[in-house]
């Protein structure tokens, strides 16, 4: 069997139909290409279908314009049995200037699925590095506070009539 990568890197030209009127790329137009980077990223690494459970921290920190180069460093952070966390950096390039931005991170939990739209066992991942034990660790982390923070809201939506 061969190895499974662990990283995926996407490059992409911001172009005017991403942007508002101001030449500022729309948030959405990130979100749906983080989404088929962490898909990207988990499919190659398990070789099976993927679908988003969540996605947590997306933190935009500077504004991305339009003929500015984007690129999308995925990596696997951690594996459970059926599901993964891909964190994601966004970096753009300004291409007259040369200057590299790093204006967005977030972390995407993926989860493998079989034929049949059942979770599927994926891979361990083999931690070859001292950054990869890092990432692994603060992957599980992540999975424990989202796992306390659904419990928490769950708690406190108790007896809220949901509107139907």
């Amino acid at each position: 069997m061969s190895k499974q990568e662990k990283k995926l890197y996407m490059t992409v030209l911001m172009t005017p139909e991403m942007a508002n009127f101001s030449g500022v790329i729309h948030g959405g137009s990130i979100l749906k290409l983080l989404d088929q980077v962490a898909y990207s990223c988990a499919a190659q690494y398990c070789r099976s279908y993927v679908v988003t459970a969540s996605l947590d921290q997306v933190i935009f920190k500077q504004a991305i314009r339009v003929g500015e180069l984007v690129t999308f460093k995925a990596n696997v952070n951690y594996t459970g049995k059926t599901s993964m966390e891909i964190g994601i950096k966004v970096v753009a390039q300004n291409l007259t200037s040369g200057e590299d931005r790093h204006t967005n991170s977030c972390y995407f939990t993926m989860v493998a699925k079989g034929e049949d739209g059942t979770p599927v066992h994926i891979p361990p991942l083999l931690l070859e590095t001292e950054l990869e034990q890092k990432l692994f660790k603060a992957g599980e982390m992540r999975k424990k506070m989202r796992k306390e923070i659904y419990e928490r809201n769950r708690a406190l939506h108790v007896g809220i009539p949901d509107g139907s």
